[in-house]
């Protein structure tokens, strides 16, 4: 399949639609984890999360709902989580949706912590900031998806993170993004475009058993 037709897009198709979907889906990811409290199991928080975009008003979910917590912030999206852990009061979690509004695919993700550790409350922040360096570089320099994730790579060894190589981003679009098969963003050799796909950024600490994670469009 050509650049061109991992780029494509429906008949629907409207990047003020895509930017709608983005907005909501972060005022989702931020109600949720502000509704992520200490004491909640992963499962109450996914079936809160759940309950959150319903009021909300979404369409529907076109990916399961993640919330992750402690050391499940180290796990893919494809991997499941390992028992049910309970959110302690310094901890860490993580959110990441993917939701349909206005026929349009949101798609965001960020992390979250309870209490004052000192290592999570940076991991959290430079996570973002990762994201931020490595949008920031696709916009100065239109490089490849692939490029992409060889700067964020050398971005998190810089801040002291290990980037996890397995999350490299993916299209979206007006529902259903799949239909394209566009496959990865890290795996893309040509210029992403702008509202298409997703940079995704996940990262490991070194030694202790806990990560973050943030996604957003490229825009």
């Amino acid at each position: 399949m050509s650049a061109v037709d991992k780029q494509a897009v429906g008949k629907n198709f409207s990047p003020d639609a895509m930017e709608y979907a983005r907005v909501m889906t972060w005022k989702a990811v931020e109600r949720i984890a502000a509704a992520t409290r200490p004491g909640m199991r992963e499962s109450e928080a996914n079936a809160r999360a759940k309950s959150v975009l319903q009021e909300l008003g979404m369409e529907r979910i076109w990916h399961p709902v993640i919330v992750r917590i402690g050391e499940n912030t180290l796990r893919t999206f494809k991997e499941r989580s390992v028992d049910d852990p309970v959110l302690g009061a310094n901890d860490i979690f993580f959110v990441d949706l993917g939701v349909v509004w206005g026929r349009h695919e949101g798609d965001a993700g960020a992390t979250f912590v309870t209490g004052n550790d000192a290592e999570m409350l940076r991991c959290a922040k430079d996570v973002e900031t990762i994201h931020d360096e490595v949008a920031g570089h696709w916009r100065r320099t239109g490089c490849s998806g692939a490029a992409l994730y060889d700067y964020a790579a050398a971005r998190a060894d810089a801040h002291g993170w290990r980037l996890n190589v397995d999350i490299k981003g993916h299209r979206v679009s007006d529902f259903p993004h799949a239909i394209y098969k566009a496959g990865n963003l890290g795996d893309f050799d040509a210029v992403p475009a702008a509202g298409l796909w997703v940079l995704e950024i996940q990262i490991a600490h070194p030694t202790r058993p806990f990560g973050a994670f943030y996604e957003d469009l490229l825009a």
